[in-house]
């Protein structure tokens, strides 16, 4: 039995062996010489403009190897200031909110696992929260498909940059490959130590900061790409004429026969001109910032609608004087010559529809006929809304304006023609956003001169082009570099450390 077992794995390990295949525990790693030609192609394509292209991006990566620590630094000081004052504040707050990018590079440019601690907390919140807001992304579970899709890609381009510039500089490639590590996906490039170690401190450095360049470029590609997507989809879709609704959630204020469907296409919030997504969210803010508006409603239609009613104030000071438990009416509170507070219950539609806007009684002066400006009377952070969408009726919501943005989606772009998918725009938007900021993290983080990262060796070549006349130990040079890398990754590690003290304080 015990030989028939070693067969069995001999064999197991064997048929991993031809096919480049990898497996440990919680990872799977894939790597092959199937894409050595076309690397070859890539590194010898124009010698010429990719000497230039990774000079420019050496210049890059030594910039952004300063300027990760800069970033990092005034980072950590804004996280320390926040903590001390013991007033977190809201969830969009510069700090180190990792998005979760394994770095690469060794000596080898194998990916590199740092921080898996990290990378295990963010699989086990995303597998067992999927409604918690994840530190650096707020990753609802719908959207895990754009999150590791753009990881890979970024990845992929990261691992290329590295190949292609090392071919470019005559060091032998010896295959690609991507890997799993629990549900993290990313790639790696292998290449022979010997000719790394061989070729000048100078063409090290266009190899190491090759990886952080691509992304760069990636991040910049996806944004112009995101920047032109009107002018891109012109043909299909046209913009500026309103936010289209692409999904509602089940349990949305926004739900109901009266409320918003997919394809409704939403041109007002309140007297708030909505002419595309970022207009949408800019209403809604202001409504949300602002005291809610009243309605011009005239002395006689005043008196036809209201009916008596005990006014009470509720816990947190605002007053309700409808006591009938109907769906449609609202307090409203108006004020005239004689007193300034009035209450009167009525009907909420009945009332807004066909009103104009105000603040106060001198909005409504019109005609001379007698008008009041009624305030719908609501608790705190509540407000009435009109959301126009014609040709519907006028949805009327009540309740906290953030609500209905987080529980609606929409879309400023518009099908020309009716075949054509409302959700194709969105889904581009969308993964552009995801490259955008996993691509830059990716570049930020493997900049800085931190052990096992892309920042690591580009400070060591870096140090070796520059330092060489000045330290002429070499061991000199190599201790000046064990200190700045130690400092590197005390402050990488601080921020890490705060940034997830402070999510998880909230």
């Amino acid at each position: 039995v015990l030989q028939s077992s070693n067969s069995l794995k001999a064999s197991y390990e064997d048929w991993l062996l031809t096919y480049g295949l990898s497996v440990s525990p919680f990872h799977l790693r894939w790597q092959t010489a199937l894409f050595n030609r076309q690397f070859y192609n890539w590194g010898r394509w124009k010698p010429k403009f990719l000497y230039l292209w990774f000079s420019v991006g050496m210049v890059f990566g030594i910039v952004a190897m300063f300027g990760s620590v800069i970033l990092l630094g005034k980072t950590l000081l804004q996280t320390l200031t926040q903590m001390l004052t013991e007033a977190p504040k809201a969830q969009n707050d510069r700090m180190l909110q990792v998005v979760v990018s394994v770095p690469s590079s060794s000596l080898f440019l194998r990916t590199v696992f740092v921080f898996v601690p990290l990378v295990f907390l963010l699989c086990f919140i995303l597998l067992s929260c999927p409604h918690q807001q994840v530190p650096g992304v707020n990753l609802p579970i719908s959207q895990l498909t754009y999150f590791f899709s753009a990881i890979l890609i970024s990845g992929v381009i990261h691992e290329v940059g590295h190949g292609v510039a090392a071919i470019r500089e005559q060091v032998r490639f010896n295959g690609f490959g991507i890997f799993i590590f629990i549900v993290y996906p990313g790639a790696f490039v292998d290449l022979f130590t010997t000719h790394l170690q061989l070729i000048s401190p100078v063409q090290q450095l266009r190899i190491f900061c090759a990886g952080v360049w691509h992304n760069f470029v990636l991040g910049v590609a996806s944004f112009m790409v995101l920047f032109l997507l009107p002018a891109i989809l012109f043909p299909f879709y046209y913009t500026g004429v309103g936010a289209l609704v692409t999904e509602v959630a089940e349990d949305s204020p926004a739900n109901g026969p009266r409320g918003l469907f997919v394809g409704d296409l939403v041109t007002n919030l309140q007297d708030c001109p909505v002419y595309n997504v970022e207009d949408w969210n800019s209403c809604l803010g202001d409504i949300s910032e602002k005291s809610q508006v009243g309605y011009c409603v005239s002395a006689a239609t005043l008196q036809q609608l209201s009916f008596p009613a005990r006014v009470y104030r509720r816990l947190d000071g605002t007053v309700e004087c409808c006591s009938n438990n109907s769906l449609t009416d609202i307090c409203f509170s108006y004020s005239n010559k004689l007193e300034s507070h009035l209450y009167a219950c009525m009907p909420a539609r009945k009332v807004i529809e066909a009103s104009k806007v105000c603040r106060t009684n001198m909005d409504c002066h019109k005609d001379f006929v007698p008008s009041f400006c009624v305030t719908p009377s609501l608790e705190n952070q509540t407000r009435l809304i009109r959301v126009k969408h014609p040709p519907h009726i006028d949805m009327l919501y009540v309740g906290h304006p953030m609500h209905l943005q987080y529980t609606v989606s929409l879309s400023s772009f518009v099908p020309r023609q009716n075949f054509l998918s409302i959700d194709l725009p969105v889904m581009i938007e969308t993964f552009c956003k995801y490259l955008i900021s996993l691509s830059g993290a990716l570049a930020v983080i493997n900049a800085v001169p931190c052990f096992a990262l892309d920042g690591q060796w580009i400070l060591n070549s870096f140090l070796e082009a520059t330092l060489s006349s000045l330290i002429v130990e070499k061991q000199n040079r190599e201790l000046v570099g064990f200190l700045i890398l130690l400092a590197g990754s005390a402050l990488l590690a601080a921020n890490v450390a705060l940034g997830l003290w402070m999510v998880t304080a909230r």
